[in-house]
């Protein structure tokens, strides 16, 4: 019998990328996907997967608030999929199987796979689990980007990483803001921010990241919203959505 999976993500290009990576293997069924926790609850609840690979930050419901809806005890087998390993606490708690950080590839996805079936199989149970996740411990991450290569005009330039005011997502691309130009990148948003040293990013909106260096002043807005102007006199808005940004930057 095929295990039916769910794919969870806000970004619809994970979720094709999640789907790509899924569909060499035979033993699966990819029977929906969502964009947002809410939709999530809803798809877990009537079309009860056997595997769900859940986000974990997106918009007003998040993965793990996700989790607390349906109850942990009655989620399917869970694999986290996430651009942050400061999470593995959280999966602990949330008996996930395991979490992948964003950007990912066959072969971390086919190991978390193999964790997934075993656990539906029976052959893992929730101590193990613990034990399998605590053996991952917090991933190896490569050292923080402290330059960009980017490319104007057929030019291409290095550009370190504190002349970058902002990034702003743009389909598949992302624009980059430095030295008083804006440079297009090919990569995407979650990729690059898995990238970069979160100390000196944040993600104020879905689609925009700043330098937090650059950052002159922060001001309310309305229904809890703030304007973030910088020391270029930019002004861009933060979504209230973004909490670990908010506590990033004292609000």
């Amino acid at each position: 019998m095929a295990i039916r999976v769910l794919i969870v993500d806000d970004e619809p290009l994970t979720r094709r990328s999640v789907r790509r990576l899924l569909s060499g293997h035979a033993d699966l069924e990819i029977i929906g996907e969502c964009g947002d926790g809410g939709s999530a609850v809803t798809a877990i609840r009537s079309e009860r997967p056997d595997l769900v690979f859940l986000d974990v930050e997106m918009p007003e419901m998040s993965g793990l608030d996700v989790v607390r809806r349906i109850g942990p005890a009655k989620m399917p087998v869970t694999v986290f999929v996430t651009a942050y390993d400061r999470y593995a606490v959280q999966a602990f708690d949330a008996d996930a199987i395991d979490y992948v950080l964003k950007p990912f590839g066959k072969e971390r996805l086919a190991r978390a796979l193999a964790r997934a079936r075993d656990r539906i199989a029976g052959k893992l149970n929730a101590s193990d689990m613990r034990r399998a996740l605590a053996a991952l411990g917090h991933p190896e991450r490569a050292e923080p980007l402290e330059r960009l290569t980017l490319e104007r005009d057929g030019r291409m330039r290095l550009i370190s990483i504190d002349d970058i005011v902002w990034i702003r997502a743009d389909g598949n691309y992302v624009q980059v803001r430095a030295e008083d130009r804006t440079y297009i990148l090919r990569e995407t948003l979650s990729s690059l921010e898995a990238k970069l040293d979160a100390r000196r990013f944040a993600r104020i909106h879905r689609s925009t990241l700043v330098n937090v260096r650059r950052i002159r002043e922060i001001q309310p807005w309305f229904r809890g919203h703030h304007v973030v102007i910088l020391d270029t006199g930019e002004q861009l808005r933060m979504s209230r959505y973004q909490r670990a940004a908010a506590k990033q930057l004292g609000l």
